[in-house]
């Protein structure tokens, strides 16, 4: 389920730096697209505005079929307060830009599944395959809009792959 989970967020990771190279953000010191994955990285008290930060919450595997089959759900989260230079007055264009953006980067819906923890990076012999984006209601909390979409990510769990 790893290899699908990274494969995941790194064929979304790049679209957003082809679609969008402007939408970055600074994570340790370093500039970089702006999507993160939550359980990769250090918890913070609050979620980085302007970027997306994928989060796993759900698996069911189908054990049914030759290959098992992974269902997860990845709900992406994204905030915004809107620009400085409209003193945040353009939030609601700005958190619509970023649903065109996920909606955008979100196809085509799959990705040959690729294997990160072999230098250099391995094509896998499946792929990981993905339904459309359920956008959530839009939510205010002080100064910022804030959405979460679901996506359902499959992935056939191949030899060797825990």
């Amino acid at each position: 389920m790893e290899n699908a989970k990274d494969t995941f967020y790194v064929t979304l990771r790049n679209r957003l730096a082809a679609l969008n190279p402007s939408r970055v953000m600074i994570l340790r010191g370093v500039q970089r697209p702006g999507m993160l994955v939550e359980e990769a990285e250090a918890v913070v008290p609050q979620m980085p505005s302007d970027a997306f930060v994928l989060r796993w919450t759900g698996l069911n595997i189908d054990t049914q079929l030759p290959l098992h089959l992974a269902q997860m759900t990845c709900e992406i989260h994204y905030t915004t307060g809107g620009t400085q230079t409209n003193a945040g007055l353009d939030r609601g264009r700005v958190l619509e830009e970023m649903d065109a953006e996920l909606l955008a980067i979100l196809k085509p819906s799959c990705a040959q599944k690729m294997n990160f923890l072999q230098t250099p990076t391995a094509a896998m012999t499946t792929q990981v395959f993905w339904g459309e984006a359920q956008l959530g209601s839009l939510t205010t909390q002080r100064e910022r809009l804030t959405r979460v979409a679901n996506v359902q990510v499959f992935s056939f769990q191949e030899q060797g792959e825990l």
